[in-house]
């Protein structure tokens, strides 16, 4: 790391040290309010917006509409926001998160513990491929910017036959995908919503 200050306006000093590694590799811990609810979180760098809860994330939170017996599944759920608030929201419902990622997967079952949610189920899936269960309420997914028509096909896809009738799948994305988003959520589910647009996310909704 490379610091520098000036001296009498004029000249620059470097001072340059290494990172302290083994600070680096401790835990990210930090606390988040969610539609009213304080949750502890646990993370670590490499995992996606690891220090806070991200924009596009709060954005999903906060317009997600769940049902107290709602079965729920989190796709791609990182350290797991998403998915813990859905737990809180369906107590006596059934919440799972996935995601492809195993250290995601392990930060996500300790911040269910920390956070005293029992009604999770937090495994390793690529997609759906190791999602069981075809009768779910509500499925959410924070999907990456960089996603293509033939990914996000097969999660379109898949979701669809994941839902019971009735069931809804909400995604947020960058708001310059949003007409892409349509377009493909037009094709498979035939309907659309939007259901928030903010400065930099969209949060759609499909019904089944």
């Amino acid at each position: 790391m490379k610091i520098f200050y000036l001296t009498n306006g004029t000249k620059k000093f470097y001072i340059y040290r290494t990172m302290d590694v083994t600070r680096l590799k401790k835990d990210i811990v930090f606390k988040e309010t969610l539609r009213g609810v304080e949750f502890l979180f646990h993370s670590t760098w490499g995992l996606f917006s690891p220090r806070n809860v991200d924009e596009g994330s709060r954005l999903l939170i906060k317009h997600m509409e769940i049902e107290k017996d709602d079965n729920c599944l989190d796709l791609g759920c990182g350290y797991g926001p998403i998915g813990l608030m859905m737990a809180k929201m369906a107590p006596e419902g059934e919440v799972y998160l996935v995601d492809k990622d195993y250290i995601a997967i392990e930060f996500a079952a300790k911040n269910a513990k920390l956070n005293n949610l029992k009604n999770c189920r937090i495994f390793l899936s690529n997609g759906f491929s190791k999602v069981k269960k075809k009768d779910f309420n509500i499925i959410a997914s924070n999907l990456p910017a960089k996603v293509g028509k033939e990914l996000l096909y097969i999660i379109l896809s898949e979701a669809e036959r994941h839902l019971v009738k009735g069931g809804k799948l909400y995604l947020v994305t960058i708001s310059g995908l949003r007409e892409f988003i349509k377009r493909n959520l037009l094709d498979v589910f035939g309907n659309y919503e939007k259901v928030k647009q903010g400065k930099s996310y969209t949060v759609a909704l499909s019904r089944k």
